[in-house]
């Protein structure tokens, strides 16, 4: 039996491809010339499916959602900070949004009912130049069990 080749390109990430799009506030859009070296991080949080046990198994309850947090290094020495800090002063929600990876094979993750969640403690010593926003909502998992 032959075996698969095992020189595969392993491809490439480009990190100024990292962006996050807020359509309700355009203003608020981030991409790579705003980011600290620390870029976007993306987190989706409990399980796709729950595994209820049973006398011999286990039965499967697919989840249609999973909790998303979305942080975002921006620098604050650039106004974008400041256009963040002021959203949420006024009201945390932003609506829908989608977070862009760094790699060209990795489709958008479209986060829905968006809010501002919370800024990271800032080091305010003239050696740190981040502002870690975290941006919470929910992603849509299991498409297919809308199908009823």
């Amino acid at each position: 039996m032959p075996i698969a080749n095992p020189m595969i390109p392993q491809g490439t990430l480009n990190r100024l491809r990292g962006s996050v799009s807020i359509p309700a506030f355009p203003a608020l859009n981030v991409t790579a010339p705003y980011l600290g070296k620390a870029g976007i991080s993306l987190a989706l949080e409990g399980n796709t499916t729950t595994f209820i046990p049973s006398m011999t198994g286990a039965v499967t309850s697919p989840e249609p959602f999973l909790m998303a947090n979305v942080t975002i290094n921006l620098l604050r020495t650039q106004g974008l900070a400041d256009q963040y800090k002021a959203k949420m002063e006024a009201n945390a929600q932003i609506g829908e949004f989608t977070v862009n990876s760094d790699s060209s094979v990795l489709g958008t993750f479209t986060i829905y009912n968006g809010a501002i969640q919370s800024i990271a403690p800032l080091v305010i010593d003239g050696q740190d130049a981040g502002y870690a926003v975290t941006l919470g909502g929910y992603y849509y998992v299991n498409n297919s069990t809308w199908n009823v």
